[in-house]
């Protein structure tokens, strides 16, 4: 079972996640967090193996947010999800650790997969 964290500024965009995530029985939502106080609140809380990130969050940049996570918890999974499909934005969190990095626009229904795929650290 993957414990998924739904990391989104938008409450639209995190019921969409949690809808298209509350299909899979292999999926359990850990819980959401629409900015990055709230998502390190919630990662400490509920240790979730996997989350969905968005890059833009109205405290902070999901991508300082991706270097904290990966530095603190390496073994989570992290999906970035963005609606700013840049190459330069994909290098960064490549190279900081992301697992993944999804468009909201094209890549959306991939989510579910790309969770269901990573292996369990």
């Amino acid at each position: 079972m993957k414990n998924v964290l739904i990391i989104d500024d938008s409450p639209q965009i995190r019921e969409r996640i949690a809808t298209l995530l509350a299909e899979s029985p292999q999926i359990r939502i850990a819980g959401q967090a629409g900015s990055g106080h709230e998502a390190m609140a919630a990662v400490q809380k509920l240790h979730p193996d996997t989350v969905t990130l968005d890059i833009h969050l109205p405290d902070q940049s999901g991508i300082a947010l991706l270097k904290v996570f990966k530095t603190h918890y390496p073994e989570m999974v992290v999906i970035m999800l963005t609606n700013f499909d840049d190459a330069t934005y994909r290098r960064r969190c490549r190279h900081l650790g992301a697992d993944h990095f999804l468009s909201k626009r094209l890549e959306f229904e991939k989510i579910v997969d790309t969770i269901i795929a990573n292996p369990t650290h």
